[in-house]
């Protein structure tokens, strides 16, 4: 049996369970952008690490570079000072060659030391007493000061010498000087070569780990040297068109991450010019060694994080069913509370609460407001003949017709005591009152016989309405309404009369 409406006097059920969620789910959200700025800035750290460490490792060969570079320019410049003394050509060959090349044994990595004429024909060798006859008037470092008298000093491209000794398969770079007269007429080159191996040497001894790069390279984005070699026979070979080179030409130093070209692995780019030579020096570590210990932390980190984000929504799911449960349990009591358990209406408490509630309702919005008490006849007498158990079916039967007549669910039908039951019916006046009251009353009597000879069911019913004309309290209107009801037997039972 559905009872009519029956007024719950709470707040809003699913508010508790909204404030936790939205709770919980900016609590995780929260914790998510706290540890995503951490692991951000920890590996911006990282990185700025990585820099500091590859700025480091190019300044000390940006250093040594040039400082080999400045002893091979101070051994030309002092076999230039040397060559253009008038006294050095009456002396003995043996004492030209010291006086000449006097200064050579202090280059690092030293090959030949040649002086050339302006044909580029051998006048002096560092290696020979009495040079062996040789042109050399091919080589870049011997062009380049041709036409040119502010050369200053000139690093070749790498090349493998000419000779038949016994590092001919060495690469080797020359740095040249002009030699010129007083009026600056070109009388030819000084020249100085060094075996590659310095660079060698020089990366050997400095640790970049597992898949980083040093290299060296020109002006033109000629590869001087490297460590490892990315590509065979990369020395002396032109990158000048790759990405990364272009940056690194037209920029004199800097910092960035790319993928390189050769072997299509990603590395943080650390390069700087040396001096003011045409040199560029590069340490490419790998990204992947760089970010090692951070890539580590990070899956640690974020592991962690997730669990804990995980548990937090699994806590707040059970706190939420439980606060469910709860605020069912709160609705059943409530009804539970406010219902007749025989009859299954609205008690005497929700009757008074509502009753209220819509008393003050038609006060402010002026329509009419109509309360029906309903008596059923001869109560007792059937009670009393045929048992409680079935008096209470009968009440049970009754309440179900009045609920059936009541339509509406602004309007309430409640037990009021005993035999008696009140319709309340808001926006509703007398005529329309006395209708549904009418429709109830044929319903009743429409009701099955318990016995064959017993007379069929029936009630008396009362019914009182305020309306804005009139000047009653809502205590005259419930005497009002009951008064009408006991009119009703005293007349004859069966039937329904409203208070004048």
């Amino acid at each position: 049996m559905t009872a009519s409406r029956t007024p719950h006097f709470q707040g809003p059920s699913g508010r508790p369970e909204i404030m936790v969620i939205f709770g919980s789910t900016l609590t995780v959200i929260s914790i998510l952008c706290i540890v995503t700025f951490l692991l951000i800035r920890e590996h911006a750290n990282a990185q700025q690490t990585a820099t500091r460490s590859a700025t480091t490792i190019a300044q000390l060969i940006d250093a040594d570079v040039l400082r080999t570079v400045e002893l091979y320019d101070l051994t030309l410049q002092g076999l230039i000072a040397a060559a253009q003394r008038d006294d050095l050509k009456q002396v003995s060959p043996q004492i030209r060659h010291l006086a000449l090349f006097d200064r050579s044994t202090t280059a690092r990595y030293k090959g030949d030391i040649l002086l050339l004429d302006k044909h580029g024909d051998v006048l002096a060798d560092s290696s020979l007493i009495e040079p062996k006859p040789g042109n050399f008037a091919d080589r870049d470092y011997f062009l380049a000061h041709v036409f040119n008298r502010d050369t200053g000093m000139f690093i070749s491209r790498p090349f493998k010498p000419r000779c038949d000794c016994d590092d001919s398969d060495q690469w080797r770079i020359s740095f040249s000087r002009r030699i010129s007269s007083p009026t600056g007429e070109f009388l030819g080159v000084a020249v100085a070569s060094m075996r590659m191996s310095y660079f060698d040497q020089l990366f050997n001894s400095l640790d970049i780990g597992t898949g980083s790069t040093l290299g060296i390279i020109d002006n033109d984005g000629i590869l001087l040297a490297q460590k490892p070699y990315r590509e065979p026979n990369s020395i002396g070979k032109s990158f000048s068109s790759r990405p990364n080179v272009v940056r690194m030409l037209q920029e004199r130093n800097g910092t960035f991450e790319s993928v390189s070209s050769v072997d299509h692995q990603r590395r943080l780019y650390t390069f700087t010019r040396v001096g003011n030579l045409p040199l560029t020096v590069i340490v490419a570590l790998s990204v992947d060694e760089v970010f090692a210990t951070w890539n580590r932390t990070a899956y640690v980190i974020s592991g962690a994080t997730g669990v804990l984000c995980i548990g937090l929504l699994w806590l707040t799911w059970l706190l939420c069913r439980e606060l469910r449960l709860r605020q069912s349990a709160e609705q059943e009591l409530s009804q539970l509370a406010a219902t007749d358990a025989l009859t299954g209406v609205a008690n005497r408490r929700s009757l008074d609460q509502t009753l209220r509630h819509e008393w003050f309702r038609a006060q402010r919005s002026g329509k009419p407001l109509s309360l029906l008490m309903i008596d059923a006849d001869h109560f007792k007498a059937f009670n009393d003949r045929h048992g409680h158990q079935a008096g209470d079916e009968a009440l049970r039967a009754l309440a179900e017709v009045i609920n059936a007549n009541v339509h509406r669910p602004t309007d309430l039908v409640a037990r009021y005591g005993g035999e008696e039951f009140s319709v309340i019916l808001a926006e509703t006046g007398s005529d329309g009152a006395r209708q549904i009251a009418e429709h109830i009353r044929e319903a009743v009597q429409k009701l099955p016989l318990v016995d064959a000879g017993e007379q069929p069911m029936s009630v008396s019913i009362g019914i009182a309405t305020w309306t804005a004309a009139s000047e009653i309290t809502l205590e005259q209107l419930l005497f009002s309404a009951d008064k009408a009801l006991y009119q009703a037997k005293e007349r004859g039972r069966n039937r329904v009369v409203c208070a004048e």
